[in-house]
């Protein structure tokens, strides 16, 4: 799937495991002759040595055969030494990769008209990858692990897909409005949306409200034109929607199931920059930071919006807020900054302590890293080949970002994929992904 206005796929979760090694010594039992005095054994622990233990964490990296009619490939990296464990085939010319919210499972849309599902796991082996056959003509898009559920967009029946089971089936087809190209929710959500971008150029397009309770859509709300990503915030209050065609943002209140009401002095959708193709939400700062394309005449840029509801500390501002459905709080909307950054940047993003945001610029085959404190680009980062996917998670001594490019790259005439360091915001190594780079994606963020 191509999910921005840059050509190349667009489509990212990696891990690791590291224990405390601890060693024990013990004095032997002692019983001394003719003092009658007895001995206990004595076990003496030493302290754990090594580096702190590091969660179970992985990186996840789809790569499409150079060879037509050949299946595509899965390569799993561990957080902590950039290895690569295993790399077992999925379906022929992989283009999208999901993994669902416990980054347990991931899937793979192929153009084979498979989709493919398998566990995350170092001992994964290809005959334990799973195989669906989707419907005659679905020309499906994207992927969205819901709870229960997995929703697939197919623009060419006009409608969402529902599977479920193991290894997931079709359950029902759910009719929405023409070309379907994202599925924005979160696990346990009440609610997921589908965004369209309608069968006419120029006009608004929407989202649809799928219901969690029954699998239903309850409603259809109007975002603006050529929509081709959203998000929802980790709280499901929430969720934006990137408008490419007129360089805005819409904001949905999913817990009325409506547009969003702003502020007075706000606008709803925001306007961000020049077509805007791909958004990360910063937690921690209260700020979603949109990656803007531009006009194919100079750099790109990000914008960094704001976007705090009403807390304890809000309320003498917010005198309508309510905790189980809170206003957005003064300052909703308002774009902190608009930060230059390289050409055709296709995807961002962001460490979720608030602290960097990462830019993948396709054109220049660099990343730029945007401070969230200062709002400036303090580092810009050359990788191997153009890059159309980023994913970035966090850890201790260092976080890692990876990112893929789909140009291949001699001796092996393979795309790689390049791990950028945190702690120094340099590259770490590259690995060979034995294909045409897809995605990347980590099981922790």
């Amino acid at each position: 799937m191509v999910e921005s206005g840059i050509k190349g796929p667009l489509a990212i979760r990696r891990a690791v495991r590291q224990g405390v090694r601890l060693a024990w010594g013990a004095a032997a039992a002692l019983a001394l002759a003719g003092c009658g005095n007895t001995y206990r054994p004595v076990v003496t622990a030493i302290n754990p040595v090594g580096p702190a233990a590091q969660p179970q964490k992985y990186a996840l990296a789809v790569a499409s055969s150079p060879n037509p009619n050949t299946p595509g490939l899965v390569t799993l990296v561990d957080f902590s030494g950039d290895t690569v464990l295993v790399t077992p085939n999925v379906g022929v010319g992989p283009y999208f990769l999901a993994i669902d919210p416990a980054g347990v499972t991931g899937y793979t849309l192929n153009s084979d008209t498979t989709l493919t599902s398998f566990d995350i796991s170092p001992s994964l082996l290809t005959n334990q990858v799973l195989e669906t056959t989707l419907l005659a003509g679905a020309n499906p898009n994207g992927i969205f692990p819901y709870s229960q559920n997995t929703y697939v967009t197919e623009p060419g029946r006009n409608a969402v897909a529902q599977l479920s089971g193991s290894p997931i089936a079709l359950h029902q087809e759910l009719p929405v409005t023409a070309n379907p190209v994202w599925v924005a929710g979160i696990s346990g959500g009440a609610r997921a949306y589908v965004i369209s971008q309608g069968s006419t150029p120029g006009v608004p397009g929407v989202a649809a409200a799928i219901e969690s309770a029954n699998n239903t859509i309850s409603t259809t709300i109007p975002v603006g034109v050529d929509p081709v990503y959203a998000l929802m915030t980790a709280d499901g209050k929430r969720v934006y929607v990137v408008n490419s065609g007129d360089n805005t943002v819409s904001v949905l209140n999913a817990q009325t199931n409506q547009l969003d009401v702003v502020p007075t002095g706000a606008t709803n959708p925001i306007a961000v920059g020049a077509t805007p193709v791909w958004a990360d939400l910063a937690p921690a700062r209260n700020e979603l930071v949109v990656a803007n394309a531009g006009n194919g005449k100079g750099v790109g840029s990000v914008s960094i919006v704001n976007i705090p509801l009403c807390s304890t500390t809000a309320q003498p501002t917010n005198p309508n807020c309510n905790s189980l459905n809170p206003t957005d709080a003064a300052g909703f909307g308002q774009v902190l900054a608009t930060v230059p950054v390289g050409h055709s940047p296709v995807m961002v993003a962001v460490l979720q302590d608030g602290t960097r945001a990462y830019v993948a610029n396709y054109q220049d085959s660099t990343v730029s890293v945007v401070s969230l404190l200062s709002n400036t680009v303090t580092a810009t980062i050359p990788v191997v080949g153009r890059p159309i996917y980023i994913a970035a998670t966090q850890g201790t001594p260092t976080g890692k970002v990876y990112v893929v490019s789909a140009d291949t790259v001699a001796p092996n005439k393979n795309s790689v994929m390049t791990v950028i360091r945190t702690d120094t915001d340099t590259v770490d190594t590259t690995i060979d992904l034995q294909g045409t780079g897809v995605s990347v994606k980590v099981t922790q963020k």
